[in-house]
């Protein structure tokens, strides 16, 4: 048997099935949008196009989306979680991945509250285009009970701007 050439990888250590590429062991710890939104659709036995009929979009965008070959946006990702019964957060995070380095993962130590962090953390606040009314809105939503992290401010603040249609 000839191996093919394939990026510097060798196809044959699969077909032995000998054991699996470091890749498909990756994928099988932390599985990627498109396969979250595939086995969850399959899970409540919907089709593609019972899925894009109620997100309003169409058949081939589920299936671009299911194959990684789309990236959806905030407001179809807040339609999907609803409608797949998945947490808005968890598909947010799991769409856009590299979102996840730019929040803090443990709840804020040392320097005060993270409404206290928010606040001191312009950098964060440009990365996000944080406007004036929704800082005032994010202070009011700071007076209700104790956020954990800044990260969950973040997460606030896109639930807002999904509701309010930005």
């Amino acid at each position: 048997m000839s191996k093919a050439k394939n990026s510097g990888r060798t196809v044959g250590a699969s077909r032995t099935g000998k054991g699996k590429s470091n890749i498909s062991v990756a994928r099988a710890k932390a599985p990627n949008f498109g396969e979250v939104i595939r086995a969850k659709r399959r899970e409540l036995d919907l089709t593609q196009d019972e899925v894009a009929a109620q997100i309003s979009t169409s058949t081939p965008y589920v299936g671009h989306l299911e194959s990684g070959k789309r990236h959806p946006s905030d407001k179809v990702v807040t339609k999907l979680a609803e409608v797949l019964g998945i947490g808005n957060r968890e598909l947010f995070l799991l769409a856009n991945p590299h979102a996840e380095a730019l929040f803090a993962t443990e709840p804020v130590r040392g320097g005060g509250s993270a409404w206290e962090q928010f606040q001191k953390d312009e950098n964060l606040r440009r990365i996000h285009n944080v406007s004036g009314a929704e800082f005032a809105i994010l202070s009011q939503v700071s007076l209700l009970g104790e956020v954990q992290s800044t990260r969950d401010l973040i997460y606030i603040l896109q639930t807002i701007r999904h509701a309010v249609g930005k």
